[in-house]
Formats: C-alpha cells, sequence, structure tokens
C-alpha cells in the first residue's frame, strides 16, 4: 500500500503538466485587422495561461498588414502555436501561407490545400500602383517570407513560389514537401497527434503533453462580430448603396426622418468598410452615377434611356469595386438581384408616370371635351347647357331641343361647341 502511494506521488506532478489548449477559428473569413485583433487577443490569453494555441483556419486570405501584425505575434509567442488548416475542402490561401509558416506546427485535414501567397495592400490601391513599386512590394515580401521560413525551418522554395506565382499544394503534397507537419482527421485527432511534439517558443523548448488536456474554444467578442460582417464586401456594397439611397430619398422628401437617418449610419458603416478594403474609386463613382440615373429617370422619364445607363453604371461599378477581384470582390448573387431590384422599381414608377401622361385631363378645359351634359335650352347658333353642374353657353351646327342629352366636341375660349348624343 505505501508502495502504490508513493508511486502516486511522484506521478502526480506528471499528471498535471498537461496543457491547457485554447482555440481560435477562422470560418472562412478575409484576415483584416479584425480578425488580427481576434487572434493577436486568443494568442495573448493562451500565453497568459501557459497554454497551447491552436489556430483553426480557414481563409481566402487577407490583408499584408493585418497579416504581418499576425506574424510577427506568432514569431514572439511565448506559448506554442499550432494552425489547423480545416474543415476538409478548406484552405489557407495568400495571408493563411504567412500565419501558418510563422506557426510552430502546421496541421491540415485532408483535402485541404495551402498557397497562393500573392500580397495585397490594406487600404490602398494595389492596382493602381506603378510595375516599379509592385516589383518592390513583392520582393520585399519575398525576403520577409524567407526570414519566416528560415525561423520555422520550413522550406523556402515554397513560399517564394507561392508569393511569385501564387502556386498552391494539397495535404498530402505539404506532407512530402515537409511544409505540414501534422494531418489531422479532426480536433480530437490533432490534439493526440500532438502529444509529445517538441517546439521552440521565445521562452525555450516546450514539449507539448496534451494526453489529459483541457480544451477552450474562443468566440468572437459581439464587437469583433459587428465589425468583421461591416468589412465583408457584399455587406459593405450593400450597406454603401442602401445608404445612398436612403439620402437620396430624404432629399427629394424632405421631412420624413427616418430614410436620411438610417442613410447616413449606412454610409458611415460602409465608409468604415472602405478604409480597410481595397477599394476601386472608378468602380465606386460608376455605382453612385447609377443610382443617380435611376433617380433622374423616376423624375424625368425619358422611357428607358436613363434605366439603361444606370443598369450599365451600377453592373460594372459592382464589378470593379475592388481592386483585388480575385479575393475581395461583391457577389453576383449580391449585387445581380439589388440591381434587377432597382430597374423594376424604377420601370415601375416611369411606367405609372407615362400612363399618367398619356391619360387625357379631366380638370379644367381639357378635361371637357367628350364629356356629355344636357340642354338647358333650344341650341342651333346659341344656347346653353349644364356640364358636371356647371351651365356654359353653347352652340351647335344643328338645331338641337331643351332637355337633350349633348356631347362636348369642342371649346372655344367659354364657348362649348356641342351635338346631340344619339
Amino acid at each position: 500500500m505505501k508502495k502504490k502511494l508513493l508511486f502516486l506521488f511522484f506521478l502526480f506532478p506528471y499528471l498535471c503538466l498537461a496543457q491547457k489548449i485554447e482555440i481560435a477559428t477562422i470560418k472562412n473569413y478575409i484576415i483584416n485587422p479584425v480578425t488580427s485583433e481576434y487572434i493577436i487577443r486568443c494568442l495573448k490569453k493562451a500565453e497568459e495561461e501557459k497554454a497551447i494555441f491552436i489556430l483553426q483556419l480557414d481563409t481566402p486570405g487577407g490583408l499584408l498588414k493585418s497579416t504581418e501584425k499576425i506574424v510577427k505575434s506568432f514569431l514572439n509567442s511565448s506559448a506554442p502555436v499550432v494552425t489547423y488548416i480545416t474543415p476538409s475542402g478548406g484552405r489557407a490561401a495568400s495571408a493563411g501561407v504567412f500565419i501558418s509558416y510563422a506557426s510552430h506546427i502546421i496541421a491540415m485535414s485532408p483535402a485541404t490545400h495551402i498557397g497562393a501567397a500573392h500580397p495585397i495592400i490594406g487600404g490602398g490601391s494595389w492596382g493602381k500602383l506603378s510595375k516599379e513599386m509592385k516589383d518592390k512590394i513583392l520582393n520585399d515580401t519575398v525576403t520577409w517570407a524567407k526570414t519566416i521560413a528560415e525561423k520555422r525551418k520550413r522550406p523556402i522554395n515554397f513560399i517564394k513560389n507561392a508569393i511569385k506565382k501564387s502556386i498552391s499544394v494539397t495535404d498530402k503534397e505539404a506532407v512530402k514537401q515537409k511544409i505540414c507537419d501534422i494531418v489531422a482527421l479532426d480536433l480530437n485527432d490533432l490534439v493526440k497527434k500532438l502529444n509529445g511534439k517538441t517546439v521552440v517558443t521565445k521562452k525555450g523548448k516546450i514539449t507539448l503533453k496534451t494526453s489529459k488536456t483541457n480544451i477552450e474554444k474562443i468566440p468572437f467578442k459581439l464587437r469583433e462580430r459587428v465589425l468583421n460582417a461591416i468589412i465583408d464586401p457584399n455587406i459593405a456594397y450593400l450597406l454603401f448603396t442602401l445608404g445612398f439611397l436612403g439620402l437620396i430619398f430624404e432629399i427629394t422628401h424632405p421631412g420624413f426622418g427616418f430614410p436620411g437617418i438610417a442613410g447616413t449610419i449606412c454610409l458611415l458603416l460602409s465608409f468604415y468598410a472602405f478604409s480597410i478594403l481595397p477599394l476601386n474609386y472608378a468602380g465606386l463613382a460608376l455605382i453612385i452615377l447609377g443610382i443617380i440615373f435611376l433617380i433622374v429617370e423616376t423624375f424625368t422619364p425619358t422611357f428607358g434611356m436613363f434605366t439603361l445607363g444606370g443598369i450599365i453604371a451600377l453592373f460594372f461599378g459592382s464589378m470593379m469595386l475592388f481592386n483585388q477581384p480575385l479575393l475581395l470582390k461583391v457577389s453576383f448573387k449580391v449585387f445581380l438581384p439589388l440591381i434587377i431590384f432597382f430597374s423594376v422599381v424604377v420601370l415601375f414608377i416611369v411606367s405609372k408616370a407615362a400612363s399618367i401622361y398619356r391619360r387625357k385631363s379631366k380638370t379644367g378645359k381639357d378635361g371637357l371635351t367628350g364629356e356629355e351634359g344636357i340642354a338647358l335650352t333650344d341650341i342651333y347658333r346659341k344656347g346653353k347647357v349644364s356640364i358636371h353642374g356647371e351651365i356654359w353657353n353653347a352652340y351647335s351646327d344643328t338645331k338641337i331641343s331643351k332637355n337633350a342629352e349633348v356631347i362636348v366636341e369642342k371649346i372655344k375660349g367659354l364657348l362649348l361647341k356641342v351635338k346631340e348624343r344619339r
């Protein structure tokens, strides 16, 4: 009995050595200032609790400045950092390559891929830069990538080609090229395979003990969720178009209040997104022009000319809104229904205006032509008739008896020419 107690006494410290795991999750989000803030916040928590940090990553890429912040925090982390590219079908593209390379361990789910790391300039205009400036940024990015690869002892050629040639590799190819350290079916499988792995952190070598560990998944804060949603290109596009329409409605219908307030809020939120995303100002100008054309059509119907121009401007403006069409773009599923909706509304208003324009006036002198009345006197050259309860002087080319029903043929000054109703 004493031997068993003594054995447990010496074993107890080792049982307590299992490290806690903190998990952050990027579910097909663009790497931007908000996701960067979230990842770094989760990493700091792991460092404070001396835990292992796992980043579950699925991203099409993101902004270079935001990626740099994440990479710096990973390279200087005192906690072991594991990037797990998951789920199956997911990828670590563009910014995801740098983030993965900066981790101590790269893990991948089956049927995932990594690569295509051509740089994207956040909040700027990559598409407008000169060739020399593009080459300068590209070379600087390649050099930066080399330092990350050397620091983590990963293949340099792959990340160079991922930047320059936008190549990608599958999980199986990544293992062969020693890019990926672990292929795990799911999180539980990953945790098992991490046990016993050794990494070098800022505080030295650490052997991972994950056999009996406590796993905590850290969610986005409400503020982070809201801001991350606003930065989405589709949401930013909707906020801008609806906000612009709200302000126009308020200007054309003063005193209503709500459209103006809602429009201003939507516009300000869209401007926040545009300040971060690589905006194409030509696309933005075309969207504004398209909306103006559609509004003009409703006030001065040209029977399709401004509508057609507005649709064309909105279509091309929506496609051109961002300088990175392969990564940051407004989905056809978002802007096509919106353009169709605007067009249908405008055409409905224009058709109503056209029918009103063609409709015969029912008031004043023009409204009397074709109307029926009663002869108050015998009419030949002159007489009197009652039309709509009003008494008018009238004449006729033929004799009309008193109390006969008459129809107004035309108006000459204040004199009506009438004929007897047959």
